[in-house]
């Protein structure tokens, strides 16, 4: 297993990511949203230190299923759940709203497990090809 933080280079090497979230506080198109679970080492995010929930392979992708799900279909302030095992998590959409051409919506997505939590809020913003992108 290994440290929430370190996984940030994994999910968003993967994912070929340009972007940044942040941290608020410890405790139908393809995405390339990657797991906010996941957010900080070399993004230059506040969490970059932070560790919280430990998550496997299996467990990172419900995480980003679970957000794609959200973003995409999620109605605001209702969470989407996933589970993996002992860990769990919810992301709860916000609105959606227009930046320029974009539809964009923040969200939170928190993760419990090995008791310990851990809440990460983002931003992303719907691309022309339907992937997508969070957003600084």
């Amino acid at each position: 297993m290994v440290r929430v933080h370190a996984l940030i280079g994994i999910v968003l090497g993967s994912l070929v990511l340009a972007g940044c979230e942040h941290q608020s506080g410890a405790g139908a198109g393809s995405s390339t949203v990657g797991s906010a679970v996941a957010v900080g080492a070399g993004t230059g995010s506040e969490q970059g230190n932070a560790t919280g929930p430990e998550l496997d392979q299996s467990a990172q992708r419900r995480a980003r299923d679970a957000e794609l799900r959200a973003l995409e279909h999620g109605r605001t302030g209702t969470p989407v759940t996933w589970r993996n095992g002992k860990v769990r998590g919810e992301v709860v959409p916000g609105p959606r709203y227009q930046v320029n051409a974009y539809n964009c919506r923040d969200y939170t997505h928190t993760v419990y497990g090995q008791g310990q939590s851990q809440s990460v809020r983002g931003t992303a913003c719907r691309q022309p090809n339907g992937s997508w992108q969070p957003v600084t």
